[in-house]
């Protein structure tokens, strides 16, 4: 009975998708489709636009702009029959897929690394998970800066936005833990270890500690910053990081954004420069997951702006 009744459930869904699927070969002769074409269509469709954001992060999305431009250009050259031209641009595609494979080695390092934990989903995860620890991480460090700066200890932060870190966290040691104010505080204590070096942020998560930060070549800068300020100040130019910085000899606090350093920050307004850079940051990569995939393409990077105080 149990089975009949399946029967006459599927049967009218079976009928109707028939139906449909008559319809619109007798009107389009063109369009052959199945439903498993269909199936096919959605999930690459999927996948594709995925790997897209995921690309977008990095700075390896720009060389994926640059490479759609190159098949148009290939394209436009094909059809105004542009022979030597198209010949040139048929050899570095055909010579370039080693090139490719080099330029894109960290993020498919990374997802042939997920895919072999388990953790595949990761991949495609949304980013309301991260927002949330992003939050959370954000209130941890302004209340371990508070006593930092109070006690004159030297910490160095780095919060990773879209231009992945890797090449840094490999100069420390590499963690993944949560952002506690009790963690910064040991690591930051200067008969720590890992004190004499930046502490990596991605996602909210602490990736590495210990790490080595290049030094601004910039020699406009006051000499009474130390090699902690300078350091700071040459990870925001070499990337579009934030990095919060307490000077052990004042205690001030401080921020690096974009080449510009903003000092003496209180507490208060350290969280609220932090808010606004990094979970706005998030908001706007939460309502970019609506874009189409050419705006993925084609959009540019959001460029940050500071003043020095």
């Amino acid at each position: 009975m149990m089975k009949n009744f399946k029967e006459n459930e599927v049967g009218p869904v079976a009928e109707l998708f028939h139906s449909l699927q008559m319809f619109v070969q007798s009107n389009f002769p063109l369009l052959q489709i199945q439903l498993a074409d269909l199936l096919d269509i959605a999930i690459l469709s999927f996948v594709i636009y995925k790997l897209l954001w995921m690309l977008r992060k990095t700075s390896s999305g720009r060389v994926l702009r640059g490479l759609l431009i190159l098949l148009l250009s290939m394209a436009l050259s094909s059809a105004l029959r542009l022979t030597a031209t198209s010949w040139l641009l048929d050899k570095v595609v055909q010579t370039g897929l080693l090139v490719l494979v080099v330029l894109f080695q960290p993020e498919i390092r990374r997802f042939l690394e997920r895919m072999g934990s388990g953790r595949l989903g990761l991949v495609f995860a949304s980013t309301k998970e991260a927002g949330q620890e992003m939050d959370t991480a954000i209130g941890q460090t302004c209340e371990a800066y508070t006593d930092l700066s109070r006690d004159k200890v030297g910490a160095l932060m780095v919060f990773e936005r879209q231009n992945l870190l890797d090449d840094v966290i490999k100069t420390g040691t590499a963690l993944d833990c949560r952002v506690s104010s009790e963690l910064l505080k040991n690591i930051f204590w200067n008969k720590a270890p890992l004190h004499d070096g930046a502490v990596i942020v991605r996602d909210g998560r602490i990736v590495g500690a210990g790490c080595m930060l290049p030094l601004s070549g910039n020699v406009n800068l006051s000499r009474d910053l130390g090699m902690r300020h300078r350091a700071g100040i040459g990870m925001s130019e070499h990337s579009d990081a934030v990095v919060v910085i307490v000077s052990e000899e004042t205690g001030s606090i401080s921020a690096a954004v974009g080449g510009m350093l903003k000092r003496h920050l209180a507490p208060e307004t350290l969280e609220r420069l932090l808010r606004n850079e990094l979970l706005n940051d998030k908001q706007e990569e939460k309502r970019g997951g609506q874009l189409p995939l050419v705006g993925l393409l084609l959009s540019g990077g959001k460029k940050e702006e500071g003043e020095e105080l």
